[in-house]
């Protein structure tokens, strides 16, 4: 097993909470990982973007090679779009729809999900409005992941295991809150019928 994955987002979004789950779920399958983390100007609303590589055999890099990531998991639909020369052909993008308009020429909304829409392997709703509709608002960010769990190829249970870690310090209420958000985003992706 091998998967390189990028994931992206802008400051303050979870990306990096997104990365730890993954890790830790990878660890627990056995699998060797190599990460490397770009923050930026995270803490001002700014790019943020992890490499991620996972793999049976070990990993001498940590850095993905344009056209070569498997997947692209981003929590804003720019930045799904910034990295799109990294993916191979065969790739796919799971992205949230809802923008984080930051910039004062943000693109318009309707072309970026176009654009996206039109990719030949994409999972695209809006995680934000699904979160709140489903009362895990706070955790908007492991309903993407939840989402991407339909092509990560690391155990489901894996990843709740390793949400139980990583939030566990965290208490009850915030473990019970992301593992429903998991739920939440591997249901929704389910019924876009993405098979």
């Amino acid at each position: 097993m091998r998967k390189d994955i990028i994931l992206s987002g802008v400051g303050g979004q979870g990306i990096l909470s997104i990365a730890a789950v993954i890790g830790e779920a990878a660890l627990e399958e056995g699998l060797h990982i190599k990460q490397a983390e770009v923050h930026g100007m995270s803490q001002r609303g700014g790019d943020v973007q992890s490499n991620l590589r996972i793999s049976s055999l070990p990993i001498f890099s940590d850095l993905i090679a344009k056209g070569s990531a498997d997947l692209i998991i981003s929590l804003e639909p720019m930045e799904a779009l910034r990295y799109l020369p990294y993916l191979s052909k065969e790739g796919w993008v799971v992205a949230n729809a809802a923008p984080f308009e930051n910039i004062p020429n943000y693109p318009k909304h309707e072309e970026l999900i176009e654009e996206l829409s039109a990719l030949p392997h994409v999972i695209l709703f809006d995680i934000d409005q699904i979160a709140q509709e489903e009362g895990v608002g706070r955790a908007a960010n492991i309903v993407l992941l939840g989402a991407a769990a339909m092509v990560l190829e690391i155990n489901y249970h894996a990843l709740e295991d390793a949400i139980r870690t990583i939030f566990g310090r965290k208490g009850a209420a915030v473990v019970e809150m992301n593992l429903k958000a998991l739920n939440v985003g591997y249901e929704t992706a389910q019924k876009q019928h993405i098979y």
